[in-house]
């Protein structure tokens, strides 16, 4: 397991960490593609890709999963 979580930790881009810390934030879709001046669809994308890669059905999942890895700060 220890294999797969340092993998996981260094599989996330570093766009996909930008929009979970504003999704933590409390950031809608629509304000985080403005403030990173890309798409709502690229937006759910980048979250998408992120629960696949963390092995996750949710995006409340995936946020505290990033939590206990230390990958985001609340």
């Amino acid at each position: 397991m220890k294999d797969r979580e340092y993998q996981t930790k260094h599989t996330l881009t570093k766009r996909e960490k930008e929009v979970f810390e504003l999704l933590v934030q409390d950031k809608t879709t629509r304000e985080i593609a403005e403030e990173l001046f890309i798409s709502e669809k690229t937006v759910r994308n980048h979250i998408s890709n992120a629960m696949q890669k963390l092995g996750v059905k949710g995006r409340s999942q995936a946020v505290i999963e990033l939590l206990r890895m230390g990958e985001l700060e609340l």
